[in-house]
């Protein structure tokens, strides 16, 4: 297995697009790195960088304290799993398996004992005399990665694997290459737009926009504490809730404006929002739909983080509802609520807005984060590390 690390790493093509730009990562020696991000925001450019086809217009590249800039595909000692599985379709299972140790003149017994282990932990073993097109589309990517497994490499190279599976087979998928990872214990670089896909897999994300990194670390590190606007609405279902207001100072309490009403702000964002305050300091405040619910009658400590609002629309989703909500200045607010909560199109509701996972940044799609309560998610059990 190998660490892989990336220097300063950029792509850029002759009408001076740079479809990745300053890419700095160290894949540590068997880890699961997760690149995520919209389409067009160079991921998969960046591992086929990696994979050598590409080639590198700035930086370096290193697998396993070799610098393989110069080196050509077959001599990096990576496998690539595609997303269009890329079987030969003449060629039997066993033979698309068996076809690039072939080419490196690996010795018969030892093609068929890694073919056969191979076929084995992947279920396939059945299948070794088939044809692509007598198999499903699960069938066919356990044998893509089937082919990658035998070949023994320093790396795993992941690009949107699942995209063609439906949403059930996705599921089990990624928990089988989940289990594969720590099983064979191979540094392992994987892109997918699916946030959801990113967070259950990765050891870390690398969450990308516009060929540039705009954070890394751990899947909950980044949820709970984004370090700007987009990775905020980037991760996470449904997306955070975003209101534009402006803060106001009235008799030493701290309070979110949003036009519509007024929101109190707990000590432990004021501390970090004294800088921002003067005047009508503009800012945006971020909250996620699980953090919005009805307001509780009888708690008047609540009084202080309530806006009013109307059901636009409820989408029930098993244990819970997605309800959405307008206020005379936003169109669509997103709370999660109990499912045998009595709510319908048109109510009038009273929100209460839980303050202490309230997330503020500076106005503009990029906002970058003006107060996040660390101390919050330091205390959640279930983290995870941080990288």
């Amino acid at each position: 297995m190998a660490q892989v690390i990336l220097t300063d790493v950029a792509k850029i093509y002759d009408a001076g697009v740079a479809v990745v730009d300053r890419f700095n990562l160290d894949a540590r020696d068997g880890e699961f790195i997760v690149l995520v991000g919209p389409s067009g925001c160079g991921k998969s450019t960046t591992l086929r960088l990696i994979a050598g086809l590409e080639d590198v217009t700035r930086g370096t590249i290193q697998i396993g304290g070799r610098i393989v800039n110069d080196l050509r595909p077959k001599d990096r000692d990576v496998a690539m799993v595609f997303q269009s599985y890329a079987l030969y379709p003449h060629m039997t299972v066993r033979q698309n398996m068996t076809f690039g140790l072939k080419l490196r003149r690996v010795p018969r017994d030892e093609i068929e004992t890694r073919v056969r282990s191979a076929a084995a932990t992947l279920g396939i073993a059945q299948l070794l005399d088939r044809k692509p097109k007598a198999l499903s589309g699960g069938q066919r990517q356990r044998v893509a990665l089937g082919r990658a497994i035998v070949r023994a490499p320093r790396c795993f190279l992941f690009d949107e694997p699942l995209s063609n599976l439906d949403a059930k087979l996705r599921v089990e998928m990624r928990a089988e290459i989940k289990r594969l990872q720590v099983r064979l214990g191979c540094t392992t670089l994987y892109v997918t737009h699916d946030q959801e896909e990113a967070m259950t897999l990765g050891d870390r994300l690398v969450v990308m926009k516009d060929g540039l990194i705009q954070q890394t670390g751990a899947a909950l590190e980044i949820y709970h504490l984004p370090v700007n606007r987009f990775v905020a609405g980037f991760l996470g279902s449904p997306q955070m809730n975003f209101l534009q207001g402006h803060l106001v100072e009235e008799a030493g309490q701290l309070f979110f404006d949003e036009g519509s009403g007024r929101l109190a702000i707990q000590p432990w964002a004021k501390r970090q929002l004294t800088a921002a305050v003067q005047g009508r300091a503009d800012v945006v405040l971020g909250v996620r739909a699980e953090a919005l619910g009805p307001r509780t009658m009888g708690r008047p400590d609540e009084s202080a983080s309530v806006l009013a609002t109307r059901v636009s629309l409820v989408q029930p989703l098993g244990d819970r509802l997605n309800v959405h909500l307008s206020t005379p200045r936003r169109e669509n607010l997103i709370a999660q609520v109990p499912a045998d909560a009595p709510l319908r199109a048109g109510d009038s509701l009273d929100v209460h807005f839980d303050m202490s996972r309230a997330h503020f940044f500076a106005p503009g799609d990029d906002g970058l984060a003006l107060a996040l309560n660390r101390d919050r998610f330091a205390a959640t059990p279930d983290r995870g590390a941080f990288p």
